[in-house]
Order: C-alpha cells, then sequence, then structure tokens
C-alpha cells in the first residue's frame, strides 16, 4: 500500500473512532487520544491527520455535508418528475436519512456546535438556501415549513435521546410527512399569489395616474 492509500485510511480511520466517542460519550469525550485508543492508531498517527481537536471537527463536518449532499442529489434526481414539492421531497429525505443512519452523521454538527459554533456558519447558509428553494416551490410555503420542522423535531428529539417513539412509529411518521397526498386539502393557495401579487399592486397604486 503506498503513503497516500495508508493516510487516507488512517484518516477515515480517525474520523470513524471520533463519530464512535461522540455517539457513546458525547462531544466532551472527544480528545486526540481518545481517538488514538478507539482507532488503534498511535497519537502521532493521528496527530499526523490532526493538529488540534478542532481540525477533527471540522473535518467531520466536511465529510458529513459531502455525504448529505451526494444524497440529495440523488434524491433530487429521482423526486423531480413525480413530486409536486421536489426541493421538500428531498430535504425531509434526507432530514429522515440522518435520523435512521448508523452512528448518525447528524452528530458531526451537535459536536461542532457545541464546540465551536463558528463552525455551523456554512451548514447554516446551506440550510438557508434549501429553505428558500422550498418556499418558492410551494403553494403554501408555510405549511412546507411546518413539513420540514416537524421532520427536523423527529431527528433532533432521536438524536438528543428525548423521543418516546419507535422505530417504526419514526418510519411511519417521515413516510406521512413525505407524502404529498396527505398534505393538499390542507394547503392554502391563496397565500402565496396574495404574497406575489401585493407588492406590485402597492407599487401601481402608489404611482401617480398619468393625466389624460
Amino acid at each position: 500500500m503506498d503513503n497516500a492509500s495508508r493516510s487516507e485510511r488512517s484518516r477515515n480511520a480517525a474520523l470513524e473512532a471520533a463519530i464512535a466517542i461522540i455517539a457513546r460519550a458525547g462531544p466532551g469525550r472527544l480528545t486526540l487520544d481518545a481517538i488514538a485508543r478507539e482507532s488503534g492508531l498511535s497519537k502521532g498517527g493521528v496527530m499526523h491527520q490532526f493538529r488540534t481537536k478542532e481540525a477533527v471537527l471540522k473535518a467531520l463536518l466536511d465529510r458529513q455535508m459531502a455525504h448529505f449532499e451526494e444524497f440529495a442529489t440523488s434524491t433530487m434526481a429521482k423526486v423531480s418528475a413525480t413530486s409536486a414539492n421536489p426541493n421538500l421531497a428531498t430535504q425531509l429525505a434526507t432530514v429522515r436519512e440522518a435520523a435512521t443512519s448508523p452512528n448518525s452523521a447528524a452528530l458531526a454538527l451537535v459536536a461542532a456546535m457545541v464546540e465551536n459554533p463558528s463552525l455551523m456558519a456554512l451548514p447554516r447558509e446551506r440550510e438557508m438556501e434549501r429553505m428558500a428553494a422550498i418556499r418558492e416551490e410551494a403553494t403554501d410555503p408555510d405549511l412546507a415549513m411546518l413539513r420540514w420542522a416537524g421532520a427536523m423535531g423527529l431527528l433532533l428529539s432521536s438524536l438528543f435521546g428525548m423521543s418516546p417513539l419507535s422505530k417504526d412509529e419514526h418510519q411511519r411518521l417521515f413516510a406521512r410527512l413525505l407524502d404529498d397526498a396527505q398534505w393538499t386539502g390542507l394547503a392554502q393557495p391563496g397565500a402565496k399569489r396574495t404574497a406575489k401579487s401585493g407588492a406590485p399592486s402597492a407599487a401601481k397604486a402608489a404611482t401617480p395616474r398619468k393625466r389624460a
């Protein structure tokens, strides 16, 4: 095995060890020594890849964001032809993936947020872009946001060990959130049209009429 392959394997082993530590004991227990013990690498081997704990967290965050970006891209390609709200469907499916993944990659986000809130700037910016796309496509943007918030609630309550729901109940609720047919009767399509048409009407009303 060449040096580049060995280095990549060590890096991945260190990151997998970090996720395992966070899942088992929380981000406060994440140290370079703990990563070395968990991964079987020497501390020097860990430090060759990551000089600080913050570097580990940033690498975890980057890796998990890349994973979910790839998942979202694949999901969008599948739902674009069938869903009236492909951006919402993609986001709900991605949240479900995070909630059901073993040693959920979402733990990396929580660890980063706890240890260094500034690391969350990029994920927050991307989340805002996704929310804008969801609102833009929705007949009823508020209802779309409620569906997204419901999915996030299922994820976070599970992640923090606060959910009283079984895995089957989680899956059933996610399936309902994803099913557009469950929500069409609740949509208020007039809300979006009013928001879009209101601004031009106001501008027209504020413009003096030309004299004949």
